[in-house]
C-alpha cells in the first residue's frame, strides 16, 4: 500500500517540470492521496495564500511521502513563484458594466467610502497613512496627515467612471463644511 503511494508520488513529481502550474493544482484536487507531495509543496512559503483541501483516506501516509520527495518540488516552486504574476494577491475593484438584475452599471463601493465628490467635479481624499502608527509620528506630521487633498485630473476622471450618476448629483446639507468648495471659480480641472 505504502509503496504504491510512493510510486504515484514519484510519478507526479517527475512530471512537474513539463506541466504548467494550473494542471498541477487540478491534479492535486483530483487525487489527494496520490499527489500528497504536490499538496504539501503548494502550501510552502510562497504559496501560503493558496488553500487546498486535503481529504485523504490515509492521513498517516502523507507525512512520510512528503518528507521523502517534497524538498526538490518545493525548491522548484519557490524559484518559479517570483516569476508568476501576483494576480491572487492584488485587490481587484472592477466596474460592473451590466448588473445581473437590472442590467445597469454599478458603483464601486470602495470609491464612495474613501473619496468625496464635490459638485464642481473635484474629488477629495485623505492622505495615505492618516490613521496608521500615530504613536511614532510627530505632531506636525499628524496634523499634515489629517488634511484633505484634491485629486488630480486623471484620478478625478477615473473616479467619475467608477461611480454612477447617483453619486454625481448635487446634495444640500445643513451646515455643510464643504459648501464653499462645491462651486469652483477660476479653476481648471
Amino acid at each position: 500500500m505504502a509503496s504504491s503511494i510512493l510510486v504515484g508520488a514519484v510519478k507526479a513529481v517527475s512530471g512537474i517540470l513539463l506541466r504548467p502550474l494550473n494542471i498541477l493544482a487540478s491534479s492535486a484536487y483530483q487525487n489527494c492521496a496520490k499527489n500528497a507531495c504536490l499538496i504539501s509543496a503548494l502550501s510552502a512559503r510562497h504559496f501560503s495564500h493558496v488553500q487546498t483541501p486535503v481529504v485523504s483516506s490515509a492521513p498517516t501516509l502523507t507525512t512520510p511521502v512528503g518528507n521523502l520527495m517534497c524538498g526538490r518540488t518545493a525548491a522548484v516552486l519557490n524559484r518559479v513563484a517570483p516569476l508568476l504574476p501576483n494576480v491572487l494577491m492584488l485587490p481587484v475593484r472592477t466596474v460592473t458594466y451590466f448588473s445581473a438584475r437590472k442590467g445597469k452599471r454599478k458603483t464601486v463601493k470602495a470609491v464612495v467610502y474613501r473619496f468625496l465628490r464635490l459638485h464642481s467635479g473635484l474629488w477629495l481624499r485623505r492622505k495615505a497613512g492618516y490613521k496608521k502608527k500615530l504613536w511614532k509620528k510627530k505632531a506636525a506630521r499628524k496634523k499634515r496627515l489629517r488634511e484633505f487633498v484634491f485629486c488630480n485630473k486623471t484620478q478625478s476622471k477615473l473616479l467619475d467612471k467608477m461611480t454612477t450618476s447617483f453619486w454625481k448629483r448635487r446634495n444640500w446639507y445643513a451646515n455643510d463644511p464643504y459648501q464653499m468648495y462645491h462651486d469652483r471659480t477660476n479653476l481648471k480641472v
